[in-house]
């Protein structure tokens, strides 16, 4: 919930930042104020190392750091979670949630840690948990008993229990149905060439969509014999989710279905052809309109694709220390991979200057052997920033020579592309390719018929080479029958199960809007910096996180991305969002989602993971990509971060700007480009979402014109004093309470209860709003200040103030494997954690006079600090990431 907040008494007044003030030009009495601020605070540290920090995994202590009040206990107090004007509601309060994932074995602590990790959890202002990946394993990792169909007892007491606890302290839960389970419809042997754990299959297969609804039916019909309710009639459950990152149109976009079991094929071609006869009839014959556009092949595009003339027109590419060495002989090109590299990528050979024209279909084929066998991928692409892919397919080579054919239809025009072979640094070797061509392909106006005379389904691939027609109808078939997978499974869950909560189908970016805005809530899922495995999947041992942070990217990184596909009239929420330890800057995750998800007016952030451990709670350290339990910097950051967010510190833009788009123009992007369709394919930038509001929806519009929107925006005066401003690389949210300065690497927040810097601010000062804040030395020259008002209605009447000051987190032992510090393999080092000391001098407003702690782990007061001239200086000889202030 977001508490009713008083309004405040007074505004401190807004000046001007020092940088702003220089190169603005402001008069010589304000240069001279400035200066003598400056000089009042001026002071030289250097970094200092780091120290042990590490944040019990059972606190529940009152204090400074402790938010829990902010929750109203229990959940579920005011009647289930409901959506309305596009928003959650509790009873008659707006409801926000700040929650986290619980995976794998973690679902299922003992009873006493339950209580512990509830109380926990709730400190720092987590209220809502997702439980997530509980259907993989049977128990004790998973909830399933040995034959994979019935629920384990001794789990489920567990899960119950868990819920019991997090209810009683005010946390919501989100139970997923459909995360990563094999289903047990066939035997494995039978299954080969389905999908990793089913994806897309089970949108349309019926065995697998009956043992959807019996583990739905098992587990939300029963009783949680601590709450004395069923799931079904829980308050506490605020969602239900059906099936994660998984959807027919997604998994047949990225090709996960070219390879079906041919029990599953044949249930889509049946599928196809009922489609068919309720669309055109009969089908004793096709339509006309499928011949419409049919052509034979064209030219050549490729210069030299037989090698006759060497190496000349081709390019090879070699990154990141990869290496490799070509040769050409009675048309064949010969390609030694000698060093691997970090990425696939990092060795690969193309051809540019090609052009592509949009939707039009091109084939590549090709003969191809490796010495070992391996895989390659062969994309159409840009040769330029931002390469966008335009067509690709991955093939398996084997020392047999092998006949290769891609067939796509261009995702964009473009003048300058490419063909490549790629994926070559993976493994050393050899790899042999021959004959390759390029020509805008043949287009069918006909369709094969299977076995049984019924049109057969199509492979990616295969649709490509036939006409426009015919491509619209397929994607059309596959558009509606996910439509009705996810519209029956609501049904089920509502009707016969009589689920009250509400229910959520999958993110965003698996499937296109239109069909999720079914559901009662949006979901879409973010991180910046996932790992990478340039070799094989989930490699503990070879992977790589850049050391990037999202403050220093130019384009903002993915919280534009995850703005622009919002859907107006909708409650949005974002159910995974990390920044991927052991990044040096994650620091930045929950201060800067927590700030314009605010800004967005969004109703929900969920942290994945809070924990991925069966009972092991006391790590010490954050030992994976993604759990935050352990990870000092990620967890410290939370409570100031919760009031910018659950609070609601940060205000809502004041302006939306809407991508408003007829259904038959999304379906037909989607087509083309994927499932992903939001605000930026037609027309509205993703810097925008760093000054306005963004959202998409439909328009009742019926034409089928391709590619073409409506950008609406609600138009404010320009003598509005509220308008923003909208530099090179400054970027100031219409309400002026954010500021992203994409050239200084630097977010900063300025509310009446809230204030922070986000990013590179080393030896830089800030002036918000009357506040003075002067960085130190720093490791990485990042750090981030956050200010959080907990007693008072603003700066000017603050009673009491928590200031958190972090930057870089890693642990002790933990062993980088080279000068990039972009993986440390299975060296994630040990206890205890250790952190940053941010150096700082904070200067409060005048006229008021403070007390001062610094905070230990739990959050406790150590031994008091003094203030010289209402001015705080903080740093690493404080041992601490927080400090509390109270006004004498």
């Amino acid at each position: 919930m977001i508490p009713k907040l008083s309004p405040p008494t007074s505004f401190p007044s807004k000046t001007a930042s020092f940088h702003e003030i220089t190169r603005t030009g402001h008069s010589f009495a304000a240069s001279l104020r400035i200066a003598l601020f400056l000089a009042a605070l001026s002071f030289s540290l250097q970094a200092a190392e780091l120290f042990p920090f590490v944040l019990p995994w059972d606190d529940a202590s009152a204090g400074a750091t402790d938010v829990s009040a902010w929750l109203e206990k229990p959940a579920g107090r005011n009647g289930f979670i409901a959506a309305k004007n596009g928003h959650l509601f509790a009873g008659d309060n707006r409801q926000r949630f700040i929650g986290v994932n619980i995976a794998f074995g973690a679902n299922f602590p003992t009873h006493g840690d339950a209580e512990k990790v509830a109380g926990r959890m709730a400190k720092f202002g987590i209220n809502c948990v997702r439980f997530h990946h509980m259907d993989m394993n049977s128990a004790p990792a998973g909830i399933f008993s040995k034959d994979g169909r019935t629920l384990d007892p001794e789990r489920l007491d567990r899960l119950d229990y868990f819920i019991f606890q997090l209810k009683e302290r005010g946390i919501y839960a989100d139970l997923n149905l459909h995360v990563s389970r094999t289903y047990p419809d066939l035997p494995g042997s039978e299954k080969e060439g389905s999908p990793k754990f089913d994806k897309g299959v089970d949108n349309f297969a019926a065995a697998m969509i009956a043992l959807q609804k019996d583990y739905a039916r098992a587990l939300l019909t029963h009783v949680n014999p601590y709450t004395k309710s069923a799931y079904t009639d829980e308050p506490a459950v605020a969602f239900i989710e059906i099936n994660n990152e998984n959807a027919l149109l997604d998994e047949w976009h990225i090709g996960g279905l070219d390879h079906l079991p041919a029990p599953y094929r044949r249930e889509l071609s049946g599928l196809w052809a009922d489609w068919l006869k309720t669309a055109h009839g009969g089908m004793a014959s096709p339509p006309a309109a499928w011949a419409e556009g049919a052509h034979p092949a064209g030219p050549e595009l490729l210069v030299n694709g037989d090698f006759a003339q060497g190496f000349e027109h081709w390019n090879l590419e070699q990154h990141e220390g990869a290496a490799a060495q070509i040769k050409t002989a009675d048309g064949v090109l010969r390609v030694d991979v000698q060093k691997t590299g970090p990425q696939p990528w990092h060795v690969q050979f193309n051809q540019a200057g090609l052009h592509f024209r949009q939707g039009e279909t091109y084939t590549a084929t090709f003969r191809a052997r490796a010495a070992t066998p391996r895989k390659i991928s062969v994309n159409a692409s840009q040769a330029h920033e931002p390469w966008a892919v335009l067509g690709s397919k991955e093939f398996a080579l084997t020392p047999e020579w092998q006949s290769c054919s891609l067939t796509f239809a261009a995702s964009q025009s473009d003048d300058r592309g490419r063909l490549s072979f790629s994926g070559l640094a993976t493994a050393t070797g050899v790899c042999e390719v021959a004959g390759i061509s390029l020509r805008i392909g043949a287009v069918n106006g006909t369709v094969e018929r299977n076995a049984e005379g019924a049109f057969a389904s199509f492979a990616r691939d295969e649709v490509a080479g036939h006409t426009f027609a015919v491509q619209r109808d397929w994607y059309r078939f596959l558009w509606d029958t996910e439509a009705r997978y996810w519209k029956g499974m609501k049904q089920f869950l509502r009707e016969d199960l009589h689920a009250k909560s509400l229910i959520v189908g999958t993110p965003l970016g698996w499937s296109p809007f239109p069909i999720q805005a079914q559901m009662d809530v949006i979901d879409s899922h973010a991180y910046w910096q996932h790992p990478r495995f340039p070799h094989k999947p989930w490699d503990a041992e070879d992977w790589t996180v850049a050391p990037l942070p999202m403050t220093g990217a130019a384009d903002g990184g993915v919280l534009p991305r995850l703005a622009l596909q919002r859907v107006t009239g909708m409650p949005y929420i974002c159910t995974e969002y990390n920044e991927a330890a052991p990044n040096p800057y994650s620091a930045e995750t929950f201060p800067l989602i927590c700030a314009y998800a605010a800004f967005q007016d969004w109703d929900g952030i969920f942290a994945f993971a809070y924990s991925h451990r069966t009972d092991d709670w006391a790590k010490g350290y954050f030992p994976s990509f993604f759990d935050i339990d352990q990870h000092p910097a990620k967890m410290a950051s939370l409570a100031a971060s919760a009031a910018l967010f659950l609070r609601g510190d940060v205000s809502p833009g004041s302006r939306e700007n809407l991508a408003i788009v007829p259904l038959e123009t999304v379906i037909d992007t989607a087509r083309a480009s994927g499932p992903r369709v939001a605000c930026d394919a037609f027309g509205l930038s993703p810097l925008t979402a760093l000054l306005h509001r963004t959202a998409i929806r439909l328009n009742p519009m019926t034409d089928r014109t391709l590619f073409r929107a409506v950008i609406e925006p609600v138009i404010i005066s320009d003598a509005d004093p509220s308008a923003p401003t909208h530099e090179r690389s400054k970027f100031t949210s219409d309400t002026r309470q954010l500021n992203w300065d994409t050239d200084d690497k630097v977010v900063t927040i300025d509310t009446p209860r809230s204030k922070g810097v986000i990013g590179f601010a080393e030896r830089r000062t800030y002036d918000l709003g009357g506040i003075g804040i002067e960085f130190g030395a720093l490791k990485q020259g990042f750090g981030i200040i956050q200010l959080t008002v907990l007693e008072g209605a603003d700066f000017s009447s603050a009673k009491r103030i928590l200031v958190t000051a972090v930057a870089t987190a890693e642990n002790t032992g933990m062993e980088w494997k080279d000068v990039k510090r972009d993986s440390v393999g299975s060296q994630w080092g040990h206890s205890p954690s250790l952190v940053e000391g941010v150096p700082a001098k904070i200067r409060f407003l005048p006229g008021q006079k403070w007390k001062a702690w610094p905070l230990d782990e739990r959050g406790r007061r150590r031994e008091a600090m003094a203030l010289q001239e209402n001015t705080l200086e903080i740093g690493p000889e404080s041992k601490t990431l927080w400090y509390e202030l109270t006004a004498e």
